[in-house]
């Protein structure tokens, strides 16, 4: 047992489980294990998915076809414990093919909320729909794998392994990727500094 996690809300009475343990009760057929794993992970999946291909229809068939895809195949995991790193390599292949299948004209939409500074000030909140703006042109300027590797290293916070793993290469491949991605959004970036 751990206490609530990415949003997990018990019910009165009711405990939350770790993955592991939410894992090996799916795999068991138990639906409403499978159900809160959805629901702990469906966010970040589509977050990823979005950020990716820049269209939410995709993103959302995508995480729909990840988590579908799990569920069947929940018997074929080695570790319940790889779950989590196992639907991130699924999600980021899965939007690498859709890319690969179409012109990438993705218009990626980052959150654009106004911080909290910015109320009351239309020149910070022009300032930063600008950069923001910026930022996603950027993007659109990294081939399929950079993109993937930077948005699962710098937003989604996973290690150079997990996304070697998730996209079938090194972790050198992925460290020049990401070094490369970095280098093209600091020189888009730098008037903003």
């Amino acid at each position: 047992m751990t206490t609530p996690t990415r949003g997990d809300v018990p019910a009165a009475g009711e405990t939350v489980l770790d993955d592991a343990t939410l894992v090996a009760r799916a795999r068991d057929g138990e639906i409403r294990a499978y159900e809160q794993l959805v629901l702990r992970f469906q966010g970040p999946m589509y977050r990823l998915a979005l950020r990716m291909l820049g269209d939410k229809g995709d993103a959302e068939d995508v995480v729909q076809e990840v988590f579908l895809t799990a569920w069947r195949r929940l018997d074929q995991l080695q570790e319940d414990a790889a779950f989590v790193g196992w639907l991130y390599r699924t999600t980021t292949n899965r939007c690498l093919n859709v890319i690969r299948a179409r012109k990438p004209v993705a218009d990626v939409e980052l959150d654009q909320r106004e911080s909290a500074g910015s109320a009351g000030r239309p020149d910070l909140a022009a300032e930063t729909t600008a950069q923001l703006t910026a930022l996603t042109e950027a993007l659109d300027q990294l081939t399929a794998e950079q993109r993937a590797c930077w948005l699962l290293r710098e937003v989604h916070g996973r290690s150079y392994e997990e996304i070697a793993n998730a996209i079938g290469a090194t972790t050198t491949a992925v460290r020049g990727r990401i070094a490369r991605a970095r280098a093209l959004l600091a020189e888009v970036m730098a008037p903003w500094r």
